[in-house]
């Protein structure tokens, strides 16, 4: 009996044994716990470095705001703005008597005016524009009438206007009325701007049919909106409408020392085409601008400050 009651105490014994040693482990492990959630707050605690300075600031140069229009660079010009600007010579003939005459300049240079002459040229009238008018590009006369092409507004604003009282009043022109005209962008004809055929337009005139520009040692034809043909003529300086040809006035022909007339077909035209000459008027200076004219057989040349006329279809001066 007192063998088994001693089996039972020893098991109690080593039970409470194994707790204890439990619950010494237990407080070990707390103790540790303890100790490094300590040391971590120790490391995140702040440290004292001493009154605070201001803080940093940074500053640069502001940039430059973006421009809505880039900074312009060199920029290439039409071969137009040349000739425009330093005075292309228009002209139209009436009759033998009674011709129409203006400077063609770009609107930044200013200076448009028209002028008109009953007696052959002898003597001129200015005859007064609009305020708004900027430049005369192109003007074509007739028995009682007048149209000129001009620049207006600000924006130099190709604008057709007619006259039936010599100038005194003015009203809006049907387009193509007043010929052809040149500017920076290009050639002005009735059906609206087109781009030169070359890059230093001179002179240019359109009809019903057909366009010829006078360029640099050659003319420019087309009929309708078909292509340019190119035909070659040395210093070609005008171009005026005869029908079925064109008479045309030239600089540094050989035997001419002042400004050639000749003729170039103005129908069928082809890189073959060759003007034929007509006259030579001695007198006019070849170094400014040209201009001729015709109305029948009366020619009229502008070279510079002279004023000729030819009543033999520019034959004789």
């Amino acid at each position: 009996m007192s063998l088994r009651r001693g089996a039972r105490d020893s098991g109690g014994v080593l039970s409470r044994s194994t707790l204890v040693w439990v619950a010494i482990l237990v407080v070990v492990l707390v103790v540790i716990d303890i100790l490094l959630v300590a040391f971590a707050l120790s490391r995140t605690a702040p440290m004292n470095h001493g009154d605070p300075g201001p803080v940093p600031t940074f500053t640069s140069s502001p940039m430059p705001p973006e421009s809505s229009s880039p900074t312009p660079g060199p920029t290439a010009t039409s071969g137009a703005a040349g000739p425009l600007d330093a005075g292309r010579h228009l002209l139209s003939a009436v009759d033998a008597s009674e011709a129409w005459r203006a400077t063609s300049r770009s609107c930044s240079a200013g200076g448009a005016n028209l002028e008109h002459t009953t007696d052959g040229g002898s003597s001129w009238k200015a005859v007064p524009l609009s305020t708004d008018v900027g430049a005369v590009l192109a003007l074509r006369a007739g028995a009682g009438t007048l149209s000129v092409l001009v620049g207006v507004g600000n924006d130099c604003n190709p604008a057709v206007r007619t006259s039936i009282d010599g100038g005194v009043t003015w009203k809006a022109g049907a387009p193509g009325a007043a010929g052809a005209g040149i500017d920076s962008a290009g050639l002005l004809l009735s059906s609206g701007t087109v781009a030169s055929p070359c890059s230093s337009p001179i002179d240019a005139f359109q009809g019903k049919y057909t366009t010829a520009v006078a360029c640099d040692d050659e003319v420019q034809w087309r009929s309708g909106t078909h292509a340019w043909v190119r035909v070659p003529v040395t210093g070609v300086r005008s171009i005026a409408d005869n029908g079925d040809a064109y008479t045309i006035a030239l600089v540094g022909s050989a035997g001419c020392k002042g400004v050639a007339i000749a003729s170039l077909p103005a129908v069928g035209v082809t890189a073959a085409t060759r003007t034929a000459p007509v006259g030579c008027a001695n007198e006019a200076a070849n170094d400014d601008a040209v201009a001729v004219a015709r109305s029948g057989q009366a020619v009229w040349l502008w070279a510079g400050s002279k004023v000729l006329i030819s009543t033999d279809g520019g034959t004789s001066w």
